[in-house]
């Protein structure tokens, strides 16, 4: 087996630091607690060197011992990594990313949330060029049912759930392209959990339409929806795979690890 120190692309200066890394992230690969033995292997370290930075990491709380010889990693990491998730901001994570896709399509790039039956506007990337003559501001809502990051979440209820939304709302329209009947909006969230991705065909904004891709957390629960705006005779279905990159990208930056196929 390949050492974990060799593994290791920029080494620290000091040497007991690259050994005590190594150890981690032997740890790390285990779910369950791990013998001396195999750590030593691991790591090519030698047992009584593993032993004794194994008993200083236990000490600062980093490493537990279950039982004599056998090591797991320790709350400590648990604790410090809550911290480091309170700190991501889904907004500041999507900024740069959110930039980067605008300046490809030259179309609004928005960011929203879900807040009860509505999405919030948090952030967007925007230019005069884009031809629009509509842009919500950030700030702004619209119901979840006229918009494509609405219907991202909409699509994570089950049905009795959306048939409640549908009841307290009444599926109000603003457009003769919005979706006010119940079995309309199932048949268009069963498209939206087929493909992850969600439109909006001018059932909001005459003459806009929109995609949408969706943005996960670490627990792989929809946190923000990434969606492009354009002139509905100008949104180019091209676009689809730089929105769902740009949306797994800043989903990674949160911690979201997807799923193997």
């Amino acid at each position: 087996m390949k050492s974990a120190i060799a593994s290791v692309d920029k080494s620290p200066s000091i040497q007991v630091i690259a050994r005590m890394f190594a150890l981690i992230d032997a740890l790390a690969e285990h779910s369950r607690p791990v013998s001396l033995k195999d750590l030593s292997a691991a790591t090519g370290l030698h047992a009584s060197t593993a032993h004794r930075i194994l008993n200083d990491l236990a000490m600062g709380g980093f490493v537990e011992r279950p039982e004599p010889g056998f090591y797991r990693l320790g709350m400590r990491f648990l604790e410090l990594g809550n911290r480091v998730k309170s700190r991501l901001s889904v907004r500041e994570a999507a900024l740069e990313p959110m930039r980067e896709l605008h300046k490809l399509t030259q179309q609004p790039v928005n960011l929203s949330i879900r807040q009860g039956d509505e999405i919030v506007y948090v952030e967007r990337a925007y230019s005069e060029r884009s031809g629009m003559q509509v842009v919500r501001a950030i700030g702004a809502r619209a119901p979840l049912h006229l918009t494509s990051v609405g219907k991202l979440f909409l699509a994570e209820d089950d049905p009795q759930r959306v048939r409640a939304y549908a009841t307290r709302t009444g599926l109000a329209g603003h457009t003769s392209n919005s979706i006010t009947r119940i079995n309309d909006l199932e048949r268009d969230l069963n498209r939206v959990r087929q493909c992850g991705l969600a439109r909006d065909n001018e059932e909001l904004e005459p003459g806009v339409r929109c995609i949408a891709a969706g943005i996960r957390n670490d627990q792989g629960q929809l946190v923000a929806g990434l969606s492009i705006s354009a002139p509905a005779e100008r949104l180019d279905e091209g676009w689809i795979p730089k929105l769902e990159a740009t949306a797994a990208r800043i989903s990674e930056a949160l911690g979201y690890t997807p799923p193997r196929r």
